[in-house]
């Protein structure tokens, strides 16, 4: 009777080790995908790769808040996007030279642009007149954001 035991308690630890190794591949155990590790500095903080450093890849963020956009005058470079987000409880509109036209944002919306021509481009608050911005574009180069006039 000893050996029948045995055997069920063998074929029982079998079973659970077939049933957790097929649980194991379902959840992606068994993926040969390995998960790469945060690429760290010297001291241990995360690097940052250069695409996501470059404003090419971020694109310029312009908010509408008390009424103004913020900030008021952006450079950006040939193909580059500006976003601008309304923080006010207004709605605003961002229209002007280019083909620049959101229509009505409601708080917490927004308009994105991508600039493929050189210039310099004047946007306005339809709602709001007294509401203007520019977007300056160039072929090279990126000025800081506020330049001085």
């Amino acid at each position: 009777m000893a050996s029948g035991i045995n055997r069920l308690v063998l074929a029982v630890a079998l079973l659970a080790l077939l049933a957790g190794a097929l649980a194991a591949s379902a959840c992606g155990g068994g993926s040969k995908e390995k998960a790469t590790p945060a690429a760290t500095s010297p001291a241990g903080t995360p690097k940052t790769t250069q695409a996501a450093a470059t404003p090419e890849a971020q694109g310029v963020s312009v908010e509408i808040k008390n009424f103004a956009f913020d900030p008021e005058t952006v450079t950006i470079k040939l193909g580059q996007t500006v976003t601008w987000t309304n923080q006010d409880s207004a709605a605003h509109t961002v229209v002007g030279d280019g083909g620049i036209d959101s229509g009505d944002l409601s708080k917490g919306k927004s308009y994105s642009k991508t600039f493929d021509t050189e210039g310099t481009f004047d946007y306005h608050c339809s709602i709001h007149p007294q509401m203007k911005g520019q977007v300056i574009v160039q072929k090279s180069g990126v000025a800081p954001a506020n330049p001085s006039n």
